[in-house]
């Protein structure tokens, strides 16, 4: 593997930053982390919104991106936006080696006590960071995640059911947290198995497992999209099921979601938006079949030892305009 550093990262590659904790009532440092494939379309947009984060408990010290692979304009974008901002590091694998790969990059450079992790096609809503990073002020807590909240269109199936999927892990991650699409978590962890294909639940078990609690925080909201058509909806669920199965695995870590019995209680208690109607309830039996179908791909794939560490891209989930934001509403 070739890596490059530029920017105020190379300077760090010779220095062994302390590893605070944070003190009570101190402001929050933190060390913001993006990994992205091939994001032309929204890495300026997302590190935007991640440097306007702000708050009276957290200020964001550094925004690392980690660039593999990429083919398109991301590199030159985000190194255009590191001369611009001091904050802004770039670090850059010449192969893409997955995105478990890229992290474990990512915690090697970080210096802060405290790191973020969000998607490059994601867009945190203002103040998400400070609600994410407040509960730290604990020492007891090692973990929280935000509320992800998709952009697509309800009034269709493929967005009925990807609000469905959301909805129903809003629900059970306030009773069991299950934390994914922006967490925050203390900088004691030094890396995760390199071929995990599910990093969030992976980071989520290691901190588990070394003592910490951890926090769901629903009203820390960032939208993302999901998967508009059957073919990239079944690749994103099918590779996710098989990489808990991993984590369950390699780690003895179980997702709370993988639990059928918590999912269909919940599938129950929203029936406003599953069932309240002949189309919404025809829709809701086929997100239910979809969802089955991919787990039993995922666990196929597990069974086969099909690896999905460097996943294939799901270009629909990449198409996140501004303008939907109203209808997260």
């Amino acid at each position: 593997m070739a890596t490059k550093i530029t920017g105020k990262a190379l300077m760090q590659m010779n220095e062994q930053s302390p590893r605070m904790s944070a003190k009570p009532n101190a402001l929050i440092e933190c060390s913001v982390g993006i990994m992205a494939y091939n994001e032309e379309p929204n890495i300026e947009r997302t590190i935007r919104s991640v440097l306007e984060q702000h708050g009276p408990s957290m200020c964001i010290k550094e925004v690392i991106v980690v660039a593999s692979g990429c083919t398109d304009r991301t590199i030159p974008i985000v190194a255009d936006l590191a001369l611009a901002e001091p904050r802004v590091l770039l670090c850059v694998q010449e192969q893409r080696e997955g995105k478990a790969s890229a992290i474990n990059l990512f915690l090697k450079r970080a210096s802060s006590a405290v790191v973020i992790l969000v998607g490059a096609d994601i867009i945190p809503e203002t103040g998400a960071f400070e609600k994410l990073c407040a509960p730290f002020h604990d020492p007891h807590i090692g973990m929280v995640g935000g509320r992800p909240v998709p952009v697509n269109d309800p009034s269709t199936f493929m967005g009925h059911t990807v609000h469905l999927l959301w909805r129903l892990h809003d629900r059970v991650a306030r009773v069991t947290p299950k934390l994914g699409e922006v967490i925050a978590f203390r900088n004691v962890v030094s890396g995760i198995p390199a071929n995990s294909a599910v990093d969030e639940i992976s980071i989520q078990a290691l901190i588990s497992q070394l003592g910490y609690q951890l926090i769901y925080k629903p009203d820390s909201v960032v939208y993302n999209k999901g998967p508009v058509n059957l073919t990239d909806y079944l690749k994103q669920r099918r590779r996710i099921y098989a990489g808990h199965l991993k984590v369950l695995e390699q780690q003895h870590y179980e997702a709370s979601t993988m639990k059928v019995s918590p999912i269909l209680r919940q599938l129950i208690a929203c029936r406003e938006f599953t069932m309240s109607s002949p189309q919404q309830t025809l829709w809701t039996c086929g997100a239910i079949i979809l969802e089955a179908y991919a787990r039993l791909l995922g666990h196929y794939d597990y069974w086969r030892k099909r690896d999905h560490y460097i996943w294939q891209r799901v270009d629909s989930t990449k198409n996140l305009e501004e303008g939907e934001l109203k209808i997260r509403r």
